[in-house]
């Protein structure tokens, strides 16, 4: 849409293809309804969040930063507002909203939208002469390759913006899932299914070195771990098939060792002649005790005024680290973006047209390029889209 918006700005005719019912499916849902539009920072700190490929959107964020997407949705009577870490929404709360926008600009621009999947570019003696649809042919000039990748599937992307391209000749790395919740090996996230940890710290260890730590809100699941925390986690964790990963889930954070083994000390003489299994509920989310004091490996029934120092220890240790090895990512369909996609070696930084096929142009997800949550992955929808539909209007 934004592509679609910004060619027919600058002059262009423009039709756009969708094969949903309705524009913007995928945007309607993120940010939990909410849409997380942008992250309100400057160029550097963009590109620090977007691990894969950053410096390859220098150009098209420059040309389309953060405040201009806030100035762009606040003309199309979108206001917005920034909230904690700089992530900014629309007022009302409404995904819903901002594609509402965006389609009353498309129609503005008499934009051509027809109900329809590209399947093919129509190229004739190496020229790219425009797409063929289920339903039709269409023919053009330039082809814009906006299409996502193969997270979420069911709102229209399912890779065939990595179909289009190899028929161009390009290189498709392969597309895995970034920001996606994580299946742990054991029993214990399972026995923990449904609680919820709200002021936890992560720590991420790849083959025993770590190497991200964060800070909010994860969740256990049937499988392993969620949450926003866990789903900005994953996107370090790149190397399954030859590499071991281990999160440590820090569950009293606003303690260091010291101050938490005076406050383990103080909750075990208040609890002395209590079991070990009933002097927790101070410390622990009541789910969580049953399990935690497995890991102990200290008798439940055991008196507190029995424990040892070295007991004690392994308690503390546990609330400071407690470890949940991971064993690999949940399927790519369940991913919030794509990691992976059309190499953007192949692809020109300072216009998203093809260095294979002139002509053809890409924008979005279907680039190997990804960032972490908050309004990062967004951004770079925007800004790439700008930049090809300005320059593929402007030839």
């Amino acid at each position: 849409m934004m592509a679609a918006i910004t060619a027919a700005e600058a002059g262009a005719s423009v039709c756009l293809l969708e094969p949903n019912e309705r524009l913007g499916k995928k945007l309607n849902i993120t940010g939990k309804g909410r849409c997380n539009l942008t992250n309100c920072c400057d160029l550097e700190e963009f590109l620090r969040n977007v691990p894969r490929n950053g410096r390859f959107l220098y150009s098209a964020y420059s040309q389309c930063t953060s405040a201009d997407v806030m100035a762009f949705f606040e003309a199309l009577g979108v206001p917005v507002k920034t909230e904690r870490g700089s992530r900014v929404f629309p007022v009302s709360d409404r995904a819903f909203d901002v594609s509402g926008a965006l389609e009353k600009r498309l129609k503005k621009l008499e934009v051509s939208i027809f109900r329809d999947m590209a399947r093919a570019l129509t190229i004739r003696d190496g020229v790219l002469q425009g797409v063929k649809g289920e339903k039709a042919a269409y023919e053009a000039e330039r082809v814009i390759v906006a299409t996502g990748g193969v997270s979420y599937p069911l709102t229209g992307s399912t890779g065939d913006g990595y179909r289009l391209a190899r028929q161009a000749g390009h290189t498709v790395q392969e597309p895995r899932g970034s920001l996606v919740p994580l299946c742990a090996a054991g029993d214990l996230c399972a026995s923990l299914q449904g609680l919820s940890l709200k002021n936890a710290a992560l720590r991420v260890y790849e083959n025993g070195k770590k190497i991200y730590a964060d800070f909010g809100e994860m969740l256990f699941t049937h499988f392993g771990v969620s949450g926003p925390m866990v789903l900005s986690a994953s996107a370090h964790m790149r190397h399954f098939n030859r590499k071991k990963y281990r999160l440590e889930i820090d569950l009293k954070p606003a303690l260091d060792e010291g101050a938490l083994d005076k406050r383990l000390l103080a909750d075990f003489t208040k609890h002395a002649n209590s079991d070990f299994v009933n002097s927790l509920d101070e410390l622990l989310p009541r789910k969580l005790i049953g399990p935690f004091v497995a890991l102990t490996e200290i008798d439940p029934r055991q008196k507190v005024h029995d424990l040892t120092r070295e007991q004690r220890r392994r308690v503390l240790t546990l609330l400071k680290a407690l470890p949940v090895e991971i064993t690999g990512p949940r399927p790519v369909a369940e991913a919030i973006v794509t990691s992976g996609g059309v190499t953007v070696k192949e692809v020109n930084p300072s216009t998203m047209e093809s260095k294979l096929l002139p002509g053809l142009y890409f924008a979005g997800e279907v680039l190997d390029v990804d960032a972490y949550t908050g309004g990062f992955n967004l951004q770079t929808a925007w800004c790439t889209g700008h930049l090809a539909g300005v320059s593929a209007a402007v030839g």
